[in-house]
C-alpha cells in the first residue's frame, strides 16, 4: 500500500536538484501536450532560457518572499510547486506540476494548499496564477480551492491571448473550515 504524500520545503541542493528535473519534465510535458502549448512553451521558455530560470530557481524562489515546495510518496519526488513575490501584496505560483503516476494522489492540491498557506503566513493578501485553458483538471482544482478568474496580471503576447487563463485567490477573507 502506497504512503500518503507529504509536502515539504525544498532545502538542500539535493531538493534543487530533484525540483529542476521535475520542472524539465513539466517543460517537455507542455511541449508535448498540444501544438498550442508547444508554441507557448517555445515563445515563453526557450530552452536556452528556461536552463537559466532552472539556474536561478532557488533565487527566484527564496525565502522570505517565496518558496519552492516538493511532494513525496514512498521516499520519492513526485510533484512541485512554488511562488514568488510579485508585489508587495501579491504571490505568484508558478511551476505546479506532478508526475503522471502521482496525478489523482491529491499531490497537487496539496502542493497549492501548502503555497496558499506560505502564501498567507507571509502576508500577502492575494495568489495569482495562470494555466492553459486545456488544462481541465488543473482549473478545476483552482476554482475549488477559491480561485476566480480574472484578466491578465502581466502583459501577453497574442499568440497566448486565447490560450491563458488568469487566476486570484483573496487570502483577506478566512479560509474555508
Amino acid at each position: 500500500m502506497a504512503k500518503p504524500v507529504t509536502i515539504r520545503q525544498a532545502t538542500s541542493e539535493a531538493d534543487i536538484n530533484a525540483v529542476r528535473t521535475l520542472c524539465w519534465a513539466y517543460r517537455d510535458f507542455l511541449l508535448n501536450y498540444a501544438p498550442a502549448e508547444r508554441a507557448m512553451t517555445e515563445t515563453f521558455y526557450p530552452q536556452a532560457k528556461y536552463a537559466l530560470l532552472m539556474d536561478d530557481l532557488a533565487q527566484i524562489h527564496a525565502r522570505p518572499s517565496g518558496v519552492i515546495l516538493m511532494a513525496e510518496r514512498d521516499g520519492e519526488v513526485i510533484g512541485c510547486g512554488m511562488s514568488h513575490r510579485l508585489s508587495d501584496t501579491s504571490s505568484e505560483i508558478k511551476r505546479l506540476y506532478v508526475t503522471d503516476a502521482a496525478r489523482g494522489t491529491g499531490a497537487g492540491r496539496l502542493l497549492c494548499e501548502g503555497l496558499i498557506a506560505q502564501a498567507r503566513n507571509d502576508g500577502f493578501v492575494q495568489v495569482l496564477l495562470d494555466t492553459s485553458k486545456s488544462f481541465a483538471p488543473a482549473r478545476a482544482l483552482y476554482s475549488a480551492l477559491g480561485f476566480q478568474q480574472r484578466g491578465p496580471y502581466q502583459p501577453l503576447p497574442a499568440l497566448a491571448e486565447d490560450l491563458v487563463v488568469f487566476y486570484e485567490l483573496s487570502l483577506t477573507a478566512a479560509p474555508d473550515a
